[in-house]
C-alpha cells in the first residue's frame, strides 16, 4: 500500500516498480482478451500509460490487484474496438498470429489455453472473463455493451466450440 501511495503521489520510481510488479499479470489478461502477442503488447502498455493518469481513483476499498484487474479488462475491451471492428475481427480470426502459432506448432503441447485463443473474439472474451477471471454475465454485458442474453449465449457458444474441438461431443 506505501507503493500504491507513492505512485499516488507522482513518484516514478515507484511507478517503475508498480509496472515491474503487476506488467506478468496485466499482460496475462491481455492476451487472453485479445489472442495476438503484439495486440496484448499494446494492450497492457496502454493500461499502464491510463494507471500513472488515474492511478488517484484507487481508494483501496478492494484490493490493488482487483482493482487493477478491472481496469485491465475494461482498457483492453476498450482498445480491441478503437484497433479494429468488431465484425472485421469476428470474420477473420482465423488470420491472427496466434491461430497461425498454433497451427505450426505441436499438437502435444496443445492445451485449454491454445484453444481459448482460437475462439471467435467476441465468444473468447466472455468465456475469458467469465469462466477464467469469474465475472457475471452482468458485468461482462456492461463491459462490452452487449445483452446479458447475448453475453449467455456467447458463452454457451464458446463451451461448444471447445468441447467439440478437445472431442468431447
Amino acid at each position: 500500500m506505501d507503493l500504491i501511495k507513492a505512485v499516488q503521489g507522482g513518484d516514478k520510481q515507484a511507478f517503475h516498480l508498480l509496472y515491474q510488479q503487476y506488467i506478468g499479470q496485466v499482460y496475462a489478461l491481455c492476451y487472453r482478451l485479445t489472442a495476438e502477442k503484439m495486440l496484448a503488447e499494446d494492450a497492457a502498455q496502454e493500461v499502464f500509460i491510463q494507471l500513472w493518469r488515474k492511478i488517484a481513483n484507487y481508494q483501496g476499498d478492494s484490493k490493488f490487484s482487483t482493482w487493477l484487474h478491472a481496469v485491465t479488462s475494461n482498457i483492453t475491451i476498450s482498445y480491441l474496438r478503437k484497433q479494429r471492428g468488431w465484425l472485421y475481427r469476428m470474420t477473420n480470426f482465423e488470420d491472427s498470429p496466434a491461430v497461425n502459432d498454433l497451427a505450426e506448432g505441436s499438437s502435444a503441447t496443445v492445451d485449454i489455453e491454445s484453444y481459448v485463443l482460437r475462439l471467435p473474439e467476441r465468444a473468447r472474451l466472455v468465456f475469458v472473463l467469465h469462466a477464467i477471471e469469474g465475472y457475471r454475465h452482468e458485468e461482462i454485458a456492461t463491459m462490452t455493451n452487449m445483452a446479458v442474453g447475448s453475453s449467455k449465449a456467447q458463452f454457451h457458444r464458446a463451451k461448444q466450440l471447445l468441447q467439440e474441438w478437445m472431442g468431447y461431443e
